[in-house]
Formats: structure tokens, C-alpha cells, sequence
């Protein structure tokens, strides 16, 4: 049966509402059909259609056409970055980047970041200047935006750190783009991952822009047929990639949902919410609310009830609500296991944010107190 309640959707940092702009295209590009590989007339057409959207992408965000890597989303493009730039060189990835990134990078030291999840900036420039037992020039990983927090970190700082010792940045930049300005040629990295249906594109396409140094060395992580200039087989998904550029492009920023964000943050704290990470710099759409003694879990499940569709920590495992590493790194202790992440999408408005409202000051109410003895609330029957 479906499922025909009103759903306020403020989990934009999972995937945002398709744009009208990026459906058109991609529907656009769909009926065009042609693999853009082929040299008769559609194939042709459709080679058209991937370097107008390769080079409005690139535009968008301040790279080169010539080396943007389009891949299958936003975790392929970290992994070629990992993989492709990281080899014979040492990993330093930041202690709350993004699980793409981790993964890619098993056994990477780490750099660690303060209480507002901000990077120490003078730890990386210890780990930059030791010498370990191999000597080898660093690939440090560190994310534009987090996913969880919306802290943004000092990328152009890091970047000028990592050049002077001879060390290369890799920047995923998936949360930041679109909601604040992303300016790879300024901000001075080395690559920077991107992922169309976070900019309010179709899933199934993402991006690795290259510096030109960097371009020259990219190991492929898929070898197919030399699409990609080679790095990076595979027939490419031309409507998702048309979508994605539309996407970019209509993605003009997200300032104005700062104000809706701080009226739902300032409501759950009249309710009893921790924010984390807000005295620091961070996306517009984005607020982490811990409730003291209340399951993630818990809180996600009651306000799905109540009709509003909010997240804990990255959405990445179906079904799955563990305790977020992100916030473990911020030190937030037990906290990090009470927290939800609110994000609001391109079209939220104060109507959304007034239902949230409601609706947190009415689960706050009902979860914060023992449902049995003095116990911790259950979450099925507090749900």
C-alpha cells in the first residue's frame, strides 16, 4: 500500500529533491539517446551533449574541462583520488571525513580536529614534517563541508601547508557544492570530488576535477575502453551527467535557508537540543542536534512518525544508525550516539520548518522522560 502521508523532508544532506532544470535535462538527454563514443551522427550528438556538460561543470566550479574525470558519483571520485594520486605516497585523512574516504583509505594516519570538528592545522604540519621509516611525500584527505556537522574546514590554509612540504590535498567537496561557493583554482587542492544528486541532479554521476599536475599522473581505477581520456572506463551515463550539469548550474547557493536553519535549531534548543559544531563556520542548511539520553535512532523513528524525514549521521547503510565516528572525533561523548542531523533542501520553507518545530518540541516532551520506572525511554513504545 503506499505510503500517502505529507512528508517534510529535511534530510537534503542524503540526496536532494531532483531540481525541475536537471529532470528536464536528463529526460532530454535520455530521448537524444547515442553512446557518446560512436562516430555516426547520434554518437556524434551525444559526444556534444557530454563536453557542453563536462565544460559547464567545470566553469561552475573554476577547473579545467580537460581534467574533469566524470564518474559514477561522489564515493568513485574519492576512491580515484585515493587510489590514483595516493600511490607510493603516505595517507593523512582528516578524523571526520566522509566513510569514502576511509574506506579508500585504510590505515591513513590521522589528523585530528578540535571540539567543533574543525582540522589542527598545526598537527598537520607536525605529520607533514616527520619522517617516517619510508620517506615519502603526503596525500592529505580532508572534506570542504562535512555531511554530519556542515563544519566547514580551512581548505585554502591546508592547501598552501600541503605545497610548501611538498604534499597533495585531495578535497571532497560533495556537501559543499551548491551551498556555498566552491572555487577549486582558489582554494589551491590538488583534486575535489563532486556528486550530481547532492547538488539536486540525478544519481549515478559525479566528478573529480584535477589540478593539471595531478591530471598528468591519475592512475585509472576503471580500465575499459579509454573513455575518460583513459581514466576511467565505461560507457558514460550521458542523462544523469546532463542532469548533474544542469544541476550545477541552477545550484546557485544556499544562503538564504541559513535563517530557516537557525529557527529550526533555536527551536529544538527551546526543547532541550545540543547543537554541535555551531560555533563554528558550516553550511547554511545544516544543523546536528543532540538530545541528551534520546537514541539517534529513536529520534529519527518518532519524527518519521510525526511525518518529518530527518537522518543520523551519513546515510550511506540502509537501515543502519551506529554511533557517528564524526562526532566521536569532536569529542562529543555520549552524545555522539543522541545526535540527528537536520539539512534543509533547496525548496524548504518556513511552513516545513514550523511542522519541524512541532513536532520536536512534541518528541521532546515524550522521550525525554522515563516511559518505565527511571530507565532509559524504550523506543518502540516511546516511538
Amino acid at each position: 500500500m503506499t505510503d500517502r502521508r505529507t512528508i517534510i523532508y529535511l534530510d537534503a544532506n542524503a540526496t536532494e529533491p531532483m531540481r525541475p532544470a536537471a529532470l528536464h535535462a536528463a529526460v532530454a538527454a535520455m530521448e537524444q539517446g547515442g553512446n557518446p563514443s560512436s562516430v555516426h551522427h547520434a554518437g556524434r550528438a551525444a559526444r556534444r551533449t557530454l563536453e557542453r556538460a563536462r565544460e559547464a561543470i567545470a566553469a561552475r566550479f573554476t577547473g579545467r574541462a580537460t581534467d574533469l574525470v566524470f564518474t559514477s558519483g561522489g564515493t568513485e571520485a574519492d576512491a580515484l583520488a585515493v587510489h590514483g594520486l595516493g600511490q607510493g605516497r603516505r595517507l593523512i585523512v582528516g578524523a571526520t571525513e566522509h566513510d569514502a574516504v576511509r574506506a579508500a583509505a585504510r590505515g591513513a594516519e590521522v589528523l585530528p580536529v578540535d571540539a567543533s570538528g574543525i582540522a589542527d592545522l598545526d598537527a598537520l604540519a607536525r605529520l607533514l614534517a616527520a619522517r617516517p621509516p619510508a620517506p615519502a611525500p603526503a596525500l592529505v584527505c580532508l572534506m570542504l563541508a562535512n555531511n554530519e556537522t556542515g563544519t566547514i574546514q580551512p581548505i585554502a590554509e591546508t592547501a598552501a601547508l600541503c605545497r610548501a612540504a611538498g604534499a597533495w590535498l585531495h578535497v571532497d567537496a560533495v556537501q559543499a557544492a551548491g551551498r556555498i561557493a566552491v572555487d577549486f583554482a582558489a582554494l589551491g587542492a590538488h583534486s575535489l570530488a563532486l556528486s550530481s544528486h547532492k547538488l539536486g541532479g540525478p544519481p549515478g554521476a559525479g566528478a573529480l576535477l584535477l589540478a593539471p599536475e595531478a591530471a598528468a599522473v591519475l592512475r585509472p581505477l576503471i580500465e575499459g575502453g579509454g573513455q575518460e581520456r583513459g581514466r576511467r572506463g565505461g560507457t558514460p551515463p550521458l542523462p544523469a551527467i546532463a542532469g548533474f550539469a544542469a544541476a550545477a548550474e541552477a545550484a546557485t547557493g544556499a544562503n538564504a535557508l541559513a535563517a530557516l536553519r537557525d529557527k529550526a535549531e533555536a527551536a529544538a534548543m527551546a526543547a532541550g537540543a545540543v547543537p554541535l559544531g555551531a560555533d563554528a563556520p558550516r553550511l547554511p542548511n545544516t544543523a546536528c542536534l543532540a538530545l541528551p539520553g534520546v537514541k539517534a535512532e529513536t529520534q529519527v523513528i518518532a519524527l518519521d512518525l510525526a511525518g518529518i524525514a530527518v537522518s543520523a549521521g551519513a546515510a550511506c547503510s540502509s537501515g543502519k544508525v551506529a554511533r557517528s565516528h564524526v562526532l566521536a572525533a569532536m569529542g562529543a561523548g555520549a552524545l555522539a550516539s543522541e545526535a540527528i542531523r537536520v539539512s534543509l533542501p533547496w525548496n524548504a520553507t518556513e511552513a516545513d520548518i514550523d511542522a519541524f518545530a512541532d513536532a520536536y518540541r512534541a518528541m521532546a516532551a515524550r522521550l525525554s522522560r522515563p516511559v518505565f520506572g527511571n530507565g532509559p525511554p524504550d523506543p518502540i513504545c516511546a516511538a
